[in-house]
């Protein structure tokens, strides 16, 4: 069973979510707060495995919320209006898993929860590829200090990791299976200390690896 405590100050868009993932078999919602510092206060106590985090919230907002909570292992999808919010990127950086647009359809909200909660991030091609020229679209300098651990291999395959693609399209495009990207993928987030593919993403382009609009 999958236990997901909702944030946002908005009790319209609380009672909505929580009717949508109540009705599924493997999920049900365990709480929710009507603001960052609330969140954390129930997450540290209902332990959920998914936590479902607006932005714009007073007291505490869902940017520092989600830094609290990500630090302690705890899987956070932020939940925004996307063209508003520009504080997505840096919620990236902070360690959610990824985000949700408040309009997505009741099927991309599931799909986001299940995802979070095995560990992934969610980060389709056409996602990232919006969220990235967005929020990255300054100068970068390629930092060699930072990616140094990674081998040439590696960094194939985190240009790619940084398009969105699946551990299946990235396996596709450089020969390899999917089972030896997910090794490769596991490595990098060892050496780069970082915890998901979403971090992984955010660097990649703070590091000037790749950069909107580049393919390769």
């Amino acid at each position: 069973m999958i236990t997901v405590l909702l944030a946002d100050d908005q009790p319209l868009v609380r009672a909505g979510l929580r009717a949508l993932l109540d009705t599924e078999a493997d999920m049900t919602v365990v709480g929710e707060a009507a603001d960052g510092a609330e969140a954390i206060r129930l997450a540290r106590r209902l332990q959920p495995g998914v936590v479902l985090m607006d932005i714009r919230m007073p007291e505490l907002d869902g940017l520092a919320a989600t830094r609290t909570l990500t630090a302690t292992g705890v899987r956070v999808v932020v939940v925004t209006t996307f063209d508003l919010d520009e504080y997505v990127y840096e919620a990236l950086r902070s360690g959610a898993s990824g985000f949700l647009v408040k309009d997505a359809e009741p099927a991309e909200i599931r799909h986001a929860v299940r995802v979070a909660s095995r560990g992934d991030a969610l980060l389709s091609p056409t996602v990232t590829r919006r969220l990235i020229e967005e929020f990255t679209s300054r100068p970068a300098t390629l930092d060699t200090t930072r990616l140094a651990p990674l081998t040439a291999r590696e960094r194939e395959v985190l240009t790619r990791v940084a398009r969105g693609l699946t551990n299946v399209q990235i396996a596709e495009e450089l020969f390899m299976s999917p089972l030896t990207v997910k090794t490769h993928v596991n490595r990098m987030m060892t050496k780069l200390s970082v915890h998901d593919r979403a971090q992984l993403v955010v660097l990649a382009y703070e590091t000037g690896l790749t950069r909107p609009g580049h393919s390769t």
